[in-house]
């Protein structure tokens, strides 16, 4: 009689296992493919009245009134409410309308309202070289970047007729832009505005000046 070794008996034993769980997870997979598949087939091609089903919350579907829509909860029937009486919209306040605008009247101001000093001087220099530099150059001769790359052309602040301007006017043309000069109090406040003011002011005296105007102890610092 022939013996049989260890390792027939496990090929035998391994053998005899039955397979059907694992025919059993197949044909579970198969089913759920199939009917997931007749889920997203059954939605093609069909046309009806009724919303669709929304697993998950949907952007389209916010509990908020459209633009210029009705409501039933206000008396004359608009979502769109106007607004309530001296409301005034963001930045557009004027307390001091002179100061937002350099116009007193119907006339440009002549000086500039705030004191003249170095702080005053010094942020003015920090904004006219972040903002005005571009086109009118640092020095003011209106050869900046920005006409020397295009062919546009920005205004020599040392020309004639810039020096005959107020205070005034030069802060509303910096507001309010004039000609293809664009506004910039959007950009800056009416504070960094006057400030500029002055040291524009500044830079045109420099333009003008002679050796005999500066003070004789700092003499010797001009080159």
């Amino acid at each position: 009689m022939k013996r049989e070794s260890a390792c027939d008996r496990s090929l035998t034993v391994a053998a005899r296992k039955p397979t059907e769980p694992r025919a059993s997870a197949s044909g579970l997979l198969a089913t759920l493919l199939a009917t997931l598949s007749f889920i997203m087939l059954a939605g093609c091609g069909v046309t009806t009245s009724q919303p669709p089903v929304e697993v998950f919350s949907d952007m389209r579907r916010q509990p908020k009134y459209k633009a210029l829509g009705a409501s039933p909860f206000f008396s004359d029937g608009r979502a769109s409410r106007p607004p309530v009486p001296g409301t005034v919209a963001a930045g557009r306040l004027v307390g001091d309308e002179t100061f937002e605008t350099g116009v007193a009247g119907k006339m440009y101001v002549g000086r500039n309202p705030l004191p003249i000093d170095a702080v005053l001087l010094a942020r003015g220099r920090e904004r006219f070289d972040i903002y005005c530099s571009i086109c009118h150059d640092r020095a003011g001769d209106g050869k900046g970047i920005v006409p020397v790359r295009t062919a546009w052309l920005a205004v020599n602040l040392h020309d004639e007729r810039i020096l005959q301007m107020t205070d005034g006017e030069l802060f509303n043309v910096a507001t309010y832009g004039r000609r293809t000069m664009p506004a910039y109090r959007f950009q800056t406040s009416a504070a960094d505005r006057w400030a500029i003011v002055a040291y524009v002011r500044a830079l045109q005296r420099a333009g003008q000046g002679a050796i005999g105007d500066v003070p004789s102890e700092v003499r010797g610092q001009v080159r």
